[in-house]
């Protein structure tokens, strides 16, 4: 019996959810596994509420769950900065899931925005440190309202975090088996003291896989190779902001925010799944949002479980979907309602 904490969470999100649900339902009958949800109002609304984003006796809560399924965060009326801290970072922090992973994976080529390339050239995944570096919040101001004003920002880049990132990295990299290749992508020519730790330290478990072919890109060369030789990429392993820029990127050169789903991972512990695109406000309420990246995102977290078959089957279907059913992945565009996405999705089970 698998317990779900589901966060549908602000704007778009309870949308999105509901499809998830929807074919989690249809999944597990077809391949025989048991699950409860509960339903946490975690979000904007509740935050205007009450004024609280996320308490201790909630991050105690949600370890009890055997993972977490969150829509988007995110609201008009909440100054921006205040659900991203104390909500989305408090849980990635709280729960220790110290890998963002970011499958990036073209499925239809004619919503490939890049010349020429097919399916078998969009084929990669980022593995993104997702508790440390800039995302610390460390730094402070000197002399603020001044003319003489310093803002200072620290990358917080510790030897343990970096070396179990990069080891996942390493591992997932084997796992997945497909170029058995591992890009580093950094900043070392600039950012001398982070990315010397960071190389170091990948040079270091190198050695441990020799099976596993190395190199390393900087970062803004990484998304010059995106638009131009995607195929060149198996497994990138990077830092939590260079990762949360490059996979913005790759999720275009998929589709579209539509169709990105990505996974918070604590390895040892509990883990978080979400499609990547935020809460979208402009669309709310209007059964016009592409689900996909939301059912994505559900069979990532089934096949974090354990649950193998039923996660590569929702991936199989939305193919299938996306392939033969859609004109668009764009919201409003796709040809069908957000509910009718979610419907396909099934039916293709």
């Amino acid at each position: 019996m698998y317990k779900i904490a589901v966060i549908p969470g602000d704007g778009t999100g309870p949308e999105v959810i509901r499809e998830g649900l929807k074919v989690l339902e249809a999944v597990s009958q077809k391949y025989k596994f048991k699950y409860e949800t509960k339903i946490f109002d975690f979000g904007g609304e509740r935050y205007l509420k009450t004024g609280k984003t996320l308490e201790d006796k909630d991050i105690e809560e949600l370890k009890k769950y055997s993972a977490i399924y969150l829509g988007a965060i995110g609201h008009l009326k909440v100054k921006p900065g205040i659900l991203e801290t104390g909500l989305l970072l408090k849980l990635r922090f709280s729960l220790d899931q110290y890998i963002n992973l970011r499958p990036i994976k073209l499925y239809n080529a004619d919503f490939c925005p890049l010349k020429d390339k097919k399916p078998e050239d969009v084929d990669f995944v980022v593995v993104r440190e997702n508790s440390e570096g800039l995302y610390k919040g460390m730094g402070e101001f000197k002399d603020k309202g001044t003319r003489d004003e310093i803002a200072i920002q620290i990358s917080y880049n510790t030897r343990k975090g970096v070396e179990r990132c990069i080891r996942y990295a390493f591992d997932y990299c084997r796992k997945r088996n497909i170029k058995k290749k591992l890009t580093l992508c950094g900043k070392t020519n600039v950012l001398t003291f982070a990315w010397d730790l960071w190389e170091r330290t990948f040079n270091e478990i190198a050695k441990e896989y020799p099976d596993i072919t190395t190199d390393y890109a900087h970062v803004d060369a990484t998304t010059m190779w995106f638009v131009k030789n995607p195929e060149w990429f198996d497994v990138i392993v990077t830092d939590n902001m260079f990762g949360d820029i490059i996979t913005d990127l790759g999720a275009m050169i998929q589709g579209g925010m539509g169709i990105a789903a990505g996974g918070n991972i604590n390895p040892q512990g509990v883990s978080m799944f979400e499609p990547i695109g935020g809460s979208a406000p402009k669309y709310t309420g209007k059964n016009v949002i592409n689900p996909l990246a939301a059912i994505c995102a559900l069979g990532m977290l089934l096949e974090n479980l354990g649950e193998v078959k039923a996660g590569e089957a929702v991936e199989e279907a939305v193919i299938k979907v996306v392939n033969k059913e859609l004109k668009s992945l764009a919201a409003g565009k796709m040809g069908y309602s957000t509910t009718e996405v979610g419907d396909l999705v099934v039916k293709s089970l």
